[in-house]
């Protein structure tokens, strides 16, 4: 076995840390990935090698035949709930490379962190946006050298996947995947099924025809494209007729649209050249649309606004018809068409009482396979906030309410896994923002275990902050869909949300791991990250890493790079005070299990304060353990000044143990009991507290 230099990894082998403390993640990242499966088979035995074997590896396996070390930490669940008590991390690939360096980075993460999310994983198209998919296929540059050296039978990216999350199961985490209910606008999905999308006729910047029987003109199309082209691979015979052609199974049709899955190159060089030859014929697929009035689209008659791509392409920018607060095009996507249209879709409607069962089954398959592959836990549905319906939820919620929905309970149903959870990204904005009333009423009808939410994008202590924060905590008391503490997500972490993260980061952190009742979401490298106060270079950035434009990135907030190396923050300030944050809560959470929060100073939605105060439930404590009260000042400016804490019992006092500014900060006097509360003088700007609750007369040391 290798020797473990860093005294971070000989507390997590012996078990004394559930993670490397001190470990800078790029550090980790640096060391050869014998070196860590070595640490890991030193901390869980062989379970890693059978994590790693070709038996718990074999994607043609069922899932409930893997071995059982490598399968879900919640599979003993009864539903799907779990994930409202969830800290979880959202990891772009890109920014660690493959994913093999997805378990490495874990080493870094405290067992309290127990759900890792990965944005998608599949080939992308325009701009390399990962939300844009070009196919079902595993992108294969997240495929390591190192761990196919490891094992002959990891020899496809796909098996990989797979390692990566029995390796994340062995450490006891949870693994989740994005579902996204859109594609890039010409992909592999659109042109070798053009039924399962919209498609518009455009002449002269104008679109001249937007109704179904475009569709036939697709088709058409894209077999009289293949017919001249002949097929991608030689030898291979064309169907006889265009029905023929579309009636085989789409693995079959695609080899020969575009060739073998194994040469993206040529793949991508057929795509696009069939790409062409709809455009020279005028035919696209319908863009996707977010914001009031959703529906409703034209072309932008000014030149100016046309872009020529590297293929000679035209591209003239597609604009919302009547827009309102929120109209959004996104041009580079095409969503599913999940219904019919009314009236042959003369004023862009959607029938929602006529759902197109085909399709829907076609995006739940496909959604139901990739979670077969990567062994994963739960979803998240991207652009879960996108309804579409002008009128709301319905009277009656069916199972073709909402697709993002709909994976959720297929996958459930075809796994035997009731515990399959969907997290939402949704911002939980204040009603009608997105044209169907309370996001809530339509979270809850999608089956969404969790929302995203928007907390991230504020400044801690802040009014706005504030509201939001205690309006979350209100519905997480009372609606189905809990709202989470989101800290930093990587569609944040761009130039233009700089001021969100300058202060206040240790009270973010402390709130999400010591809030026990409460989901939480960060982002990679939210815990080293540098504070600019002017726009640093893209690479620094997570958000740019969701895209791969290269370019001038003088310009912010440009996605462009010209790298394609994350550069992690160097803020060891932060990463030693969240380090110390990290062992703390790692013993006080092992004490508290399940405890539920019972609040003290709730937030000021009146943002007349900026202090705050919870304890846990007596009665959901394990026996033994003591009541802790956190207190933090999200204020960033002002220290708390004197302030009572109520409804703790009298005959207790408060002894300090722990504050995110470092012992030197904590006065060791135990607070006592005025006989009307117990009494705090200060608490600092943005510091966050925590103090055990002692009988008196026999208070437990720190």
């Amino acid at each position: 076995m290798t020797t473990v230099t860093h005294p971070g990894l000989e507390a997590f082998v012996s078990g004394e840390r559930s993670f490397a403390v001190g470990l800078r993640p790029q550090d980790a990242l640096a060391m050869p990935l014998v070196d860590v499966l070595d640490v890991l088979r030193a901390r869980y035995g062989d379970a890693i090698d059978v994590a790693l074997s070709d038996e718990a590896t074999d994607l043609d396996r069922d899932l409930d035949d893997l071995p059982a070390v490598v399968r879900s930490p919640v599979a003993d669940q009864a539903d799907s709930s779990w994930l409202q008590r969830t800290n979880m991390v959202g990891i772009n690939v890109r920014t660690v490379g493959t994913f093999a360096n997805v378990v490495t980075y874990a080493l870094t993460l405290p067992a309290a962190f127990d759900a890792i999310q990965l944005l998608p994983f599949w080939e992308s198209g325009v701009v390399k946006s990962l939300y844009g998919m070009a196919g079902w296929t595993l992108d294969t540059a997240y495929a390591s050298d190192e761990l196919r050296e490891v094992a002959d039978h990891l020899d496809s990216v796909g098996r990989q996947l797979r390692a990566m999350s029995n390796l994340l199961h062995v450490m006891g985490r949870t693994v989740g995947m994005d579902v996204v209910p859109h594609t890039d606008r010409f992909a592999e999905q659109v042109l070798g099924n053009p039924d399962l999308f919209e498609w518009m006729k455009i002449r002269d910047r104008r679109i001249v025809d937007h109704t179904d029987g475009v569709l036939d003109e697709a088709l058409h199309a894209v077999a009289t494209w293949l017919a001249e082209r002949g097929p991608a691979r030689d030898g291979d015979t064309l169907p006889a007729t265009q029905d023929d052609l579309f009636g085989l199974p789409e693995d079959q049709r695609l080899h020969l649209l575009f060739g073998d899955p194994a040469d993206q190159q040529a793949r991508t060089d057929r795509r696009i050249d069939l790409v062409k030859y709809l455009k020279w014929f005028g035919l696209e697929p319908v863009p996707a649309t977010m914001g009031p009035p959703f529906r409703g689209i034209e072309i932008n008659p000014d030149p100016a606004r046309t872009v020529v791509d590297e293929h000679g392409m035209e591209w003239p920018e597609i604009v919302i018809s009547e827009p309102q607060f929120m109209s959004r095009v996104f041009s580079p996507m095409a969503r599913y068409k999940l219904y019919e249209r009314l009236d042959d879709n003369e004023n862009w409607e959607v029938d929602f009482d006529r759902p197109r069962h085909h399709v829907w089954d076609y995006v739940q398959d496909h959604y139901a396979d990739a979670v077969h592959v990567g062994n994963v836990d739960f979803m998240r549905g991207d652009m879960a906030h996108v309804g579409m319906r002008p009128d709301g939820v319905p009277d009656q919620v069916d199972e073709f309410y909402d697709i993002l929905g709909g994976v959720k309970a297929h996958v459930q149903r075809a796994h035997g896994a009731p515990w399959f959870a969907s997290l939402a990204e949704a911002f939980l904005p204040a009603r009608d923002v997105f044209q169907f009333g309370e996001e809530l009423d339509h979270l809850e009808a999608a089956g969404a275990d969790v929302a995203l939410g928007d907390l991230q994008a504020t400044v801690v202590g802040d009014a706005e902050y504030l509201r939001r924060f205690r309006r979350y905590l209100d519905d997480l008391a009372t609606r189905r869909t809990a709202p989470a503490y989101t800290v930093m997500t990587a569609d944040k972490d761009d130039p233009r949300f700089d001021e969100f993260y300058r202060a206040g980061n240790e009270a973010r952190w402390f709130t999400a791991l010591l809030l026990t009742d409460m989901p939480s979401y960060t982002g990679l490298g939210f815990e080293i990250r540098d504070v600019h106060w002017e726009p640093a270079p893209n690479e620094h950035y997570t958000k740019t890493f969701v895209f791969e434009e290269r370019g001038d990135t003088n310009i912010h907030p440009s996605k462009a790079r010209f790298s394609d190396q994350y550069v992690w923050g160097q803020n060891q300030d932060l990463f030693d005070h969240l380090t110390d944050l990290r062992v703390f809560a790692e013993g006080l959470l092992a004490d508290l299990g399940e405890a539920s929060t019972a609040w003290l100073i709730p937030p000021d939605a009146t943002t007349l304060r900026g202090i705050a105060a919870w304890t846990q439930e007596a009665d959901s404590l394990p026996p033994g353990v003591h009541r802790h009260v956190c207190v933090v000042n999200y204020d960033l400016e002002s220290g708390s000044g004197a302030f009572g804490l109520p409804a703790l019992p009298g005959d207790h006092v408060l002894t300090p143990i722990f504050s995110t500014l470092g012992p030197a900060s904590l006065d060791p006097e135990p607070v006592t009991h005025n006989g009307l509360f117990h009494r705090i003088d200060d608490v600092a700007a943005g510091e966050g507290r925590v103090y055990r609750l002692d009988p008196v007369g026999r208070p437990c040391h720190p």
